[in-house]
C-alpha cells in the first residue's frame, strides 16, 4: 500500500510541490481515512462531524444559532470540500472538451499554422470522460459543458449526452457549438438530453465570416441557430467575439437580432492564449461596446443575474431576447467563479487564464481509486489563485491556444 500511495505522490510531482498534501494523501493512503476539507468549509464540515478538535469560541457560537436544518438549506453544506477553494468558491460548473479537432480555423482560437493534435491513444476515452463526470457530479457539480475544438464532430457524442443524462443530481448538459453540424444534428442532441445551446458566431457578413474562420460555413451557422430557436430553445445564446477593425462595426447588427428572435447575443471581450496574436489595441472593452449600442437604444436596461454568471446582461425593451457581456478582460468576474474545465487530454485546468494543470488522465490510467483522485482534484482546486493576472500579464505567460483548453 505504502508503494501504491507513493506511486500517486510521484504524479503529484510531476505538476507541483504541496508537503502538505503529500503527507495527508500519503497518511489517507497508509489507512487513516480522515478526509481533507478546503479551508472554506473546513471548520463547518469538522463540526458536523463532531471533530473535537475545533476550540474556536466565535465560530462555535455563530454556529449555535444555527440548526444542521438551517445549514443545509442555505448549501453550506454538503457541498463537498474538495470543490471548494480557499476563498469559498464552490466550482459546481465543470466543461469538459470532447476534442481538439475543429472543422473551422477561427483566428483567435487557432495559430495561423494551426496545432500539433494530442496522439488519439492519450485522449481522454468516452469511458474516461464519463467516469470523471460522475465523480464530478457525486460531488455537487449540476451543470456541465461539452466544448472543443468542435465537440459536434466526436462519432459518439449524443452516446456521451445519453450517458451523462442518466446522472443523478446533473440539472443541466450544454454545448458550445461552431454550428457547422447543428441543425442536422439538433433532434438527435435534444432526444440524447442537451438542455442548452452556445452557437459561436463573430459577423454577420458571409465574406468576413469566412475571413475570421478560415473556412465556408456561414450560412449553415445561421441555419443552426434558426433550428435551435424553431426546436424551442429559449434562449439560444450566440458567442461574437468582438475585435477591434475587424467585426466592432456589427455591434448593433448583432443587438437587432434579438428584436424577434429569443436569443442571448454575448459580446466576448478578445482574450489572449498562444498563437492568436492578442494585442490591447485589438480589445474593445465592455463599456465601449455598451456605450455605443447606448448611442442608438438609450433604453436599454440592466437585467438582474445569478450569481455565478458571467455575462453582464441587457435588453433592449420590447425585444425578444438580450445581449451581454463577457469582460474577462476590462472586469474580471474571478470572485464569483464556479468553473473547472478537462481538456480533451485530460489536464484539470481550474483557470481559463492560468498554466498550471494536472493530468486527471494519467492519475486514472494508474489505477487510482475516487478517493485518491478526488484528493487530487481537491489540492488542484485549493491551489486556485484570487483572480487571474490581468490581460498584460496573461499575454505574457505561456498558455494553450484555445482550441487545446475547450472553450
Amino acid at each position: 500500500m505504502a508503494s501504491h500511495a507513493s506511486r500517486y505522490c510521484r504524479l503529484l510531482d510531476r505538476h507541483w510541490t504541496v508537503t502538505p498534501f503529500r503527507k495527508l494523501f500519503v497518511q489517507r493512503s497508509n489507512g487513516n481515512s480522515q478526509r481533507p476539507y478546503s479551508s472554506a468549509t473546513y471548520k463547518e464540515n469538522q463540526l458536523e462531524l463532531g471533530h473535537p478538535t475545533l476550540a474556536s469560541t466565535n465560530f462555535a457560537a455563530s454556529t449555535k444559532t444555527r440548526s444542521k436544518q438551517e445549514r443545509l438549506k442555505d448549501h453550506s453544506l454538503p457541498f463537498s470540500a474538495f470543490l471548494t477553494d480557499n476563498f469559498g468558491r464552490r466550482h459546481s460548473y465543470l466543461r469538459i472538451s470532447l476534442t481538439e479537432k475543429c472543422n473551422l480555423r477561427c483566428q483567435y482560437c487557432m495559430p495561423e499554422e494551426g496545432v500539433k493534435l494530442t496522439p488519439r491513444g492519450q485522449l481522454l476515452s468516452t469511458s474516461e470522460i464519463l467516469t470523471l463526470a460522475r465523480l464530478f457530479v457525486q460531488e455537487g457539480v449540476d451543470k456541465i459543458r461539452l466544448t472543443g475544438g468542435e465537440p459536434l464532430i466526436r462519432p459518439d457524442v449524443l452516446d456521451i449526452i445519453a450517458e451523462l443524462r442518466k446522472l443523478e443530481g446533473l440539472k443541466t448538459i450544454a454545448v458550445t457549438t461552431n454550428g457547422i453540424n447543428l441543425a442536422r444534428l439538433l433532434p438527435k442532441l435534444k432526444d440524447a438530453g442537451l438542455d442548452l445551446i452556445n452557437i459561436s458566431l463573430d459577423s454577420l457578413v458571409p465574406a468576413k465570416f469566412e475571413f475570421i474562420v478560415r473556412r465556408k460555413g456561414f450560412h449553415k451557422v445561421m441555419e443552426g441557430i434558426d433550428k435551435a430557436v424553431e426546436m424551442g430553445y429559449n434562449p439560444v445564446k450566440v458567442n461574437c467575439v468582438v475585435m477591434r477593425g475587424l467585426n466592432e462595426d456589427e455591434l448593433l447588427d448583432f443587438v437587432a437580432l434579438t428584436e424577434k428572435k429569443p436569443l442571448e447575443v454575448r459580446f466576448i471581450e478578445y482574450m489572449p492564449f498562444d498563437g492568436n496574436k492578442w494585442n490591447f489595441k485589438k480589445m474593445v472593452s465592455y463599456q465601449e461596446m455598451l456605450d455605443r449600442i447606448r448611442q442608438h437604444w438609450s433604453n436599454v436596461e440592466r437585467l438582474q443575474t445569478g450569481q455565478t454568471d458571467t455575462a453582464k446582461i441587457f435588453q433592449v425593451p420590447g425585444f425578444k431576447g438580450q445581449v451581454g457581456f463577457i469582460t474577462s478582460m476590462s472586469d474580471h468576474f474571478c470572485g464569483s467563479c464556479n468553473r473547472l474545465r478537462i481538456t480533451a487530454d485530460g489536464s484539470l485546468k481550474v483557470c481559463l487564464f492560468g498554466n498550471s494543470e494536472v493530468s486527471l488522465r494519467d492519475v486514472l490510467r494508474s489505477g487510482a481509486s475516487d478517493e485518491e483522485l478526488l484528493q487530487i482534484i481537491g489540492a488542484a482546486v485549493g491551489r486556485k489563485k484570487k483572480q487571474h493576472a490581468g490581460m498584460f500579464s496573461i499575454s505574457q505567460m505561456k498558455n494553450r491556444p484555445m482550441i487545446l483548453i475547450g472553450g
